[in-house]
């Protein structure tokens, strides 16, 4: 009797410090489920930007046997800040903060809690466990600037543009090379809506570039307002975020789109592997996590040979969308022949390239 009780001693003994190292910080185990949260600027009706990042979600919940948990239409203030800490009380582990505004929020936030991931889509602040992400957007909407400039027939082409923050201008530049490589002629015309999401405000910003002599609008916005505009007053639309042709089947060309998922799951396994580390992603059309939506029946013919090849030569890298000469609006060489901007300078980009009109304000 004294033996089988220091034998059930012994095994009671062996499970408490078994639970006790569980509760130490050791990663999940392959069984148990990990919760990841996602924080959204927009609503996952959007179409656009936060429709991406929602389809990534998604994704990501097909390929992993995770949970995720998300929050929409979270304002840049320090109303995020709550909502991080309310998904971490939900148990979340790793959590994805979606907007350039979130920055100073999740870096605060990312020292209270050490043991938790945590991403952030484009910025540029890190800690021991924040990371940022984001993709060389600006390689497609090279490309899709091709099929503006080739389309256009007044040589105006519009821009819907959200913040004049270095993501939306590095945009709008690439966007205004790419147009001119095919049609030098070719001068984009810039207007500010100061908002990620509002549809009636980004159709008005269409709708007065086009009332100025604009018949091609393209965007960095995160609805498919300034598509819709475009298809109503009849003339040519390039999207972004997502392959927005349902929502516009009579403007829309194509559009510089977005594939979150494999990013995804590639940091949220390493979460669970217990190797994430703290790292700046910026990958390209080489790695799948930015592309140019298929061309629609209304693109010009030629079109999609010239961005085949295009396309081979960024992939090559024998095209260096920032490469020079490059001169700004005022006819200053901002970039000399043979020279290419460091990621450094892109990611600082406050300045028009020649051919955008309109004002950094």
């Amino acid at each position: 009797m004294k033996k089988l009780l220091l034998v059930l001693l012994s095994l009671i003994l062996i499970l408490s410090l078994a639970a006790c190292g569980n509760d130490q910080g050791e990663e999940p185990s392959a069984e148990e489920e990990l919760t990841v949260g996602f924080i959204y600027v927009g609503p996952i009706g959007d179409g656009g930007w936060t429709y991406a990042h929602n389809e990534g979600r998604l994704y990501l919940e097909e390929n992993m046997n995770v949970k995720t948990i998300y929050k929409e239409s979270v304002p840049e203030t320090q109303e995020v800040e709550q909502e991080i800490r309310n998904m971490i009380d939900q148990g979340a582990e790793a959590i994805f903060a979606t907007s350039f505004g979130y920055m100073d929020y999740i870096e605060k936030v990312s020292k209270d809690y050490p043991e938790v991931a945590f991403f952030h889509c484009s910025g540029y602040k890190t800690t021991e466990n924040l990371a940022t992400y984001f993709g060389r957007i600006y390689e497609p909407r090279y490309l899709s600037g091709i099929v503006a400039g080739l389309k256009t027939e007044t040589n105006q082409i519009g821009y819907v543009a959200a913040y004049p923050i270095p993501e939306v201008i590095r945009g709008i530049n690439a966007f205004t090379l790419g147009a001119q490589s095919v049609n030098p002629d070719v001068t984009v015309s810039v207007k500010w809506t100061s908002t990620w999401y509002d549809p009636a405000i980004e159709k008005e910003a269409a709708v007065a570039l086009i009332d100025e002599g604009a018949d091609v609008i393209a965007q960095h916005q995160d609805t498919t307002g300034p598509q819709q505009a475009a298809e109503e007053r009849g003339v040519y639309s390039i999207g972004y975020n997502t392959d927005m042709a349902e929502m516009a089947p009579e403007a829309y060309m194509t559009a510089p789109i977005w594939n979150w998922g494999p990013y995804y799951v590639e940091q949220v396994q390493n979460v669970i592997d217990g190797s994430f580390e703290s790292h700046q992603y910026w990958g390209g059309i080489e790695d799948n996590i930015v592309e140019l939506a298929p061309l629609t029946d209304l693109a010009p013919d030629e079109a999609q040979e010239k961005i085949d090849e295009s396309k081979t030569e960024i992939l090559n890298d024998e095209l260096l969308v920032f490469e020079g000469p490059i001169y700004d609006q005022e006819g200053n060489l901002k970039v000399e022949e043979g020279q290419n901007l460091s990621v450094e300078e892109m990611l600082n980009m406050m300045w028009f390239v020649e051919g955008v009109e309109g004002n950094i304000e």
